[in-house]
Parts: C-alpha cells; sequence; structure tokens
C-alpha cells in the first residue's frame, strides 16, 4: 500500500511539473515571467498625444514637455529627508501624505510624487535627485494651445484617480486621461499607445542597462491627429462678442450638420487648466456660481426658445392644413384666454401668415394653434401628433453630437401634461404659450441651431457633429452615424411660405435694421421671458435675449442660434450678434464696424449685478 501511495505522489508531481512547463511554454509570455522579477523593472514610455485641428488645417492643440518626480515605494533607500524635501520644495505634511497615496496604491509600481516640473527644474533636479534611491523623472506631454478659444469644446486632460484605474486597466497613476470635450469623447484616438522598457538592475538595486538588450521593449506610437469642424477665425470672433454677456452661441452647416462655432459664454483660456495650476483654476471657475465659466451653456442651457419656435407651430399647420400662406387672423394688441388678455407688441391688425411671422405676430400664433388642437377629435391625440412633429426637428432630444455631455431640452408630451392636470382634463388653452414658444418647451442653443439647419434645408437635417476626420480619413470612414441625414415630418413645399416670412423679418420685420448689404438673410427674433420665485412669489427679471438666421436664403452655408441671458429683446444682443457673424463668416470681414464695435465693448454686466428683484426697464427697441 505505501508502495502504490509512493508510486502515485511520484506520479502527480510529475504530472504538475509537466502541466507547469507546457503552461509556462505556450500561456506565458516573457514579458509576464520578468514582470515577477524583482531584478527587473517595468517602465512604461508614454506617446505624445494627438494634434488636433480646426475645420481649415490651422493648429489649435499641440503638446508640451512636462517632468514628474516618480517614487517606488519599496525601492526608497535611506533618505536624508530634509535636505530632500529642500531639493523638490515640499513641506513635510504634503511628501508624507503623497507617500501614503503611492504606498496604497503599490509599492512596487511608480507613483507621481511632484507633477508638471517645468524644464528649468527639470533642468536643476535630474542630476541631483540620482542621490536620492526609489526616486526619478518621468518626462511626459502636457497640452500646448495655440488659441484662447473654444475651451468648452477642445476639453482638457488631467491626471487618473482611483476610480479611473478601476473603471480602465489601461491606465496606471500619473497618467493622464481626457476629461472633458473633444479630449474625452476621443480619447482613445488621441492618447495614442504606451511603449515599455525592461531595465536590469544588480543586487544592490543599481541600473545596468535594457533587459535581453531590449528584446521585450516596445516603442511609443503617437496618438492620431483630429482634425474638427470649428473654424477657428469664427470662433474667437464670437467669444470676443460675448465680452461681458452669459449665453450661448451655435452655428451649423445646413448641408453638412458640422459645427462651425460652439460657444460658451463666460468662457476661460484653456491653458488655465494645464500644468501645476490646473487644480487650483478649475477650483476656483467651478465654484465661480454665478459666472459659472466651466458650465457649457451651448449644450446645457434649456430656456424656453421664444418666438422663433412659432415657426414650427407655422410648419405644424400647413402640414395638417390646418392653416394656408393665405389665412388672416386678427390681432387686438394681444390674444384671450379664458377672458385674460395676453399682450402681443406686432401692433395689431389683420395679420396673414408671412406678416405673422416678420411681425412676431402672438395672436396670430395661438389663433392657429387652438385651431390646430380643434381639428381632432381628443385633445391626446392632436398633442401626440404635434410632438411627433416638433421632435422629427431633433427637439426634445440629445440629437446625437459627438460630446460627453449635454442636456435634451423639453418637447412636453401628453403623459407630462396628463401627470399636471390629469388625464382628459386639459385642453389647447392650458398650453397656449407653447404656441408662442414659452410655456414648458424647452430647447438649448444647439437644438435651436440645428432646427434652423432644417428649416433652411426645407426639411433635413444632419446630425451636429465636431469631428471632421482622423488622420486624413473623413468622418463618413470613422463614424458613418455622424452624417446620417434625418428627415422631419413636414414636405418640403411647405417650407417656403415660412422662410419668406423669416426673410421679411430683416426687410420689414424686427432685425429690419439688421440688415447685411448683398446677403440675405432669413432670420427670426426671440425675446424670453424671464420668471423666478422670490419669496414664494413669481416675479418676472429681464427678458433673455434670443435670435436665429441662416444665409444666404438662396444657398445655406449657415446656421446660426444665439442665447444671452437678460440681454433683453432678441434683435438687441443676439440679433446684432447673429448678423456680425453671418457677416464674417461669408465675407471675411465686416461693413458695419460702429455696430462691431459696439458689441464688442458693450457688456451686461450691470444686468447680471442686479438683485433678483423687480421688473425689468423697458426699451424702445426701434430706438435702441
Amino acid at each position: 500500500m505505501s508502495r502504490l501511495l509512493m508510486s502515485f505522489s511520484i506520479i502527480l508531481v510529475g504530472v504538475i511539473f509537466i502541466v507547469r512547463l507546457v503552461s509556462l511554454q505556450l500561456f506565458y509570455k516573457p514579458s509576464t515571467l520578468v514582470e515577477s522579477d524583482p531584478a527587473i523593472t517595468k517602465e512604461y514610455v508614454y506617446p505624445e498625444r494627438g494634434f488636433v485641428f480646426d475645420r481649415n488645417k490651422e493648429l489649435l492643440v499641440s503638446n508640451q514637455a512636462a517632468y514628474d518626480v516618480m517614487v517606488i515605494p519599496r525601492e526608497v533607500g535611506q533618505l536624508d529627508t530634509l535636505a530632500f524635501l529642500e531639493l523638490l520644495n515640499l513641506s513635510r505634511e504634503v511628501f508624507e501624505q503623497r507617500m501614503k497615496r503611492a504606498v496604497n496604491y503599490s509599492t512596487r509600481l511608480p507613483s507621481v510624487l511632484v507633477p508638471s516640473l517645468s524644464k528649468e527644474r527639470y533642468a536643476v533636479l535630474q542630476e541631483r535627485l540620482r542621490r536620492f534611491e526609489g526616486f526619478f523623472i518621468r518626462k511626459k506631454s502636457l497640452r500646448s494651445y495655440h488659441t484662447e478659444s473654444a475651451a468648452n469644446v477642445l476639453g482638457y486632460i488631467s491626471e487618473v484617480n482611483p476610480s479611473d484605474m478601476r473603471a480602465n486597466p489601461y491606465y496606471i497613476a500619473g497618467e493622464n486621461i481626457g476629461r472633458t470635450g473633444i479630449e474625452r469623447q476621443y480619447e482613445e484616438t488621441l492618447r495614442g499607445k504606451k511603449g515599455v522598457r525592461y531595465i536590469q538592475k544588480d543586487r544592490y538595486n543599481r541600473e545596468i542597462g535594457s533587459y535581453q538588450e531590449g528584446a521585450l521593449d516596445s516603442v511609443p506610437i503617437m496618438g492620431s491627429d483630429v482634425q474638427i469642424t470649428i473654424d477657428k477665425t469664427l470662433q474667437e470672433y464670437g467669444e470676443r462678442l460675448m465680452n461681458g454677456k452669459r449665453g450661448g452661441i451655435v452655428a451649423i452647416e445646413p448641408s453638412s450638420g458640422e459645427i462651425l462655432t460652439m460657444i460658451s459664454g463666460p468662457t476661460y483660456d484653456p491653458a488655465l487648466l494645464v500644468g501645476r495650476q490646473r487644480s487650483k483654476n478649475y477650483t476656483e471657475m467651478y465654484y465661480d456660481s454665478l459666472a459659472r465659466p466651466t458650465w457649457d451653456r451651448s449644450i446645457l442651457a434649456e430656456p424656453s426658445p421664444g418666438s422663433p419656435f412659432k415657426t414650427l407651430n407655422a410648419l405644424v399647420a400647413l402640414q395638417e392644413g390646418i392653416i394656408t400662406p393665405n389665412t388672416t387672423f386678427t390681432c387686438y394688441d394681444g390674444f384671450y384666454v379664458y377672458g385674460d388678455k395676453r399682450s402681443c407688441h406686432c401692433g395689431g391688425g389683420v395679420r396673414d401668415l408671412i406678416s405673422g411671422i416678420h411681425h412676431s405676430c402672438n395672436a396670430y400664433f395661438a389663433e392657429t394653434f387652438r385651431a390646430y388642437y380643434r381639428n381632432f377629435e381628443s385633445t391626446a391625440e392632436a398633442h401626440d401628433k404635434w410632438t411627433t412633429h416638433m421632435k422629427s426637428f431633433g427637439l426634445g432630444d440629445f440629437l446625437g453630437v459627438d460630446l460627453p455631455t449635454g442636456r435634451p431640452g423639453r418637447i412636453p408630451d401628453t403623459d407630462y401634461y396628463d401627470r399636471a392636470y390629469g388625464p382628459n382634463r386639459w385642453g389647447s388653452t392650458y398650453i397656449i404659450s407653447n404656441a408662442i414658444g414659452q410655456g414648458e418647451v424647452a430647447a438649448t442653443p444647439l437644438q435651436l441651431a440645428n432646427m434652423t439647419a432644417a428649416i433652411a434645408n426645407r426639411g433635413h437635417f444632419f446630425t451636429p457633429h465636431l469631428l471632421k476626420t482622423v488622420e486624413g480619413r473623413d468622418v463618413d470612414d470613422v463614424q458613418p452615424s455622424l452624417t446620417q441625414r434625418r428627415n422631419t415630418t413636414i414636405d418640403p413645399k411647405f417650407f417656403e411660405p415660412i422662410i419668406e416670412g423669416m426673410e421679411e423679418v430683416y426687410l420689414q420685420g424686427t432685425a429690419r435694421y439688421l440688415r447685411v448689404k448683398d446677403i440675405r438673410i432669413a432670420g427670426k427674433t426671440g425675446t424670453v421671458e424671464n420668471f423666478t420665485r422670490i419669496d414664494g412669489k413669481k416675479t418676472q427679471l429681464t427678458d433673455h435675449s434670443v435670435f436665429v438666421a441662416f444665409a444666404p436664403v438662396e444657398d445655406p452655408k449657415i446656421a446660426i442660434a444665439i442665447y444671452i441671458e437678460n440681454g433683453y429683446f432678441g434683435a438687441r444682443y443676439a440679433g446684432h450678434i447673429a448678423s456680425l457673424m453671418i457677416e464674417k463668416y461669408l465675407k471675411g470681414s465686416i461693413s458695419r464696424t460702429d455696430l462691431e464695435q459696439r458689441m464688442l465693448t458693450k457688456t451686461l454686466e450691470y444686468e447680471y449685478a442686479k438683485p433678483l428683484s423687480g421688473k425689468p426697464f423697458k426699451i424702445n427697441e426701434d430706438a435702441w
């Protein structure tokens, strides 16, 4: 029995050895073996991130060299702490805190002790740091910006945190990752591929050269260059016009869906989020609860769309056969809802569709709205169809834009109102404010620009997007979903009277003082009422200024939406800025330099400094 047991043990040990040898031969890479060898150190070699260019191949973002002081805790020898802290200009408290964090992360792997040294500081430390075992300097690249604009679009990079490393094993401590904007959206494209070096050490932990003469090493691969759709010149110009103003501007090329500008005001220089001051600068901006420069108003602000929304209600009524371009309604300086008069500033009189648009007659569109709902057997049926039409323009939807954040706006559906008023207990008069773009509807500047592009295209649009090429490969090859054509539910023939009315806005309507010589522009002003609650009471604040436009009418090259917080009526701030940006993009220069100077220098800081009380100061629109 004992012989049998001994024989079985010998056979079992032999089988284990054979399985282990086969496993090592077939499944273990040499690099896997050496990584467990304490005499061999694995060192990553980091690639440069890909460059970012604008639509005209103007450089927006490149790289600059930076240096981190790294520590491998288990290799730290006898340390003259006082001399070391003086060399690095560190306090003992900070040093102990960072060493503890490094040990918690890994005793074998390097951690960042001092991030982002300047070239000058690196030159001083390079040789002297060799005296301290376990510490070394690692070169990396930080972003270098060739514009002071587009921070909200470009985004920024920062060091990975434990959450990032848990979510993606690719990253280790000390690496950078895209946090916002293009940097985050196209992180895998821009970051490149790390290289690896295996360093042999002797028994005294001194480097003696590459392991196996570098046979297992790999070289880093630089990230791919990305070209985006933003026009650098127009973006910079628009941000200058937003001086001292809060709001958002989005311009789109209607024929492609390419975003020409995406502006949020106030903004910041993207260079502020580079280097050792990044965290301090970001914290200051993030906690600025009034200006909110890190909050991208172009895709996150969701104000009521105001009067530009009237064009969509008119399109729905035309599609459903409720009105024709010749249908008229009488405006009595307003309209009545249950005996309560709602005001209108168009001057009153008989209006048809064209004059209703260019005079922005509230009464015309309120009556059109009511007539639409009366045409159906039930309010729910009418509203379901209305919702479908509105959503076909990309409203109430994220739109699929290639940014990692954004808001969907709001097109309230039947369930929304059933929850508010009860099923079958509401009608068109309950939601009449939607007729003029107030009420419960909400849209981001991006959605308003896309809606305008759909009108310019006579019934279709392309997914708004920022990616143009990757290493010369067109967006169609890289991400074809971004160039998808999307049709609205409105027949193309119904857009012509709407566009005629929008062109009349410039010729004889609410934007008649904003015409640009030799450019046919179609636009729509919007004055969005602005309310808040103070001590439980609904209080009116200064209106928001909204404007949408596209040009040239005959062959649209740009569709634009502008939203200015507390900017008064639509033609005042938003309308002026829209005309300047359209002329700048199509002509390259500005004919009305007096208007340009006014918009560049005139701010709304006095408006934003007001306490949240009182009614807005009324100004004669024609006199301004």
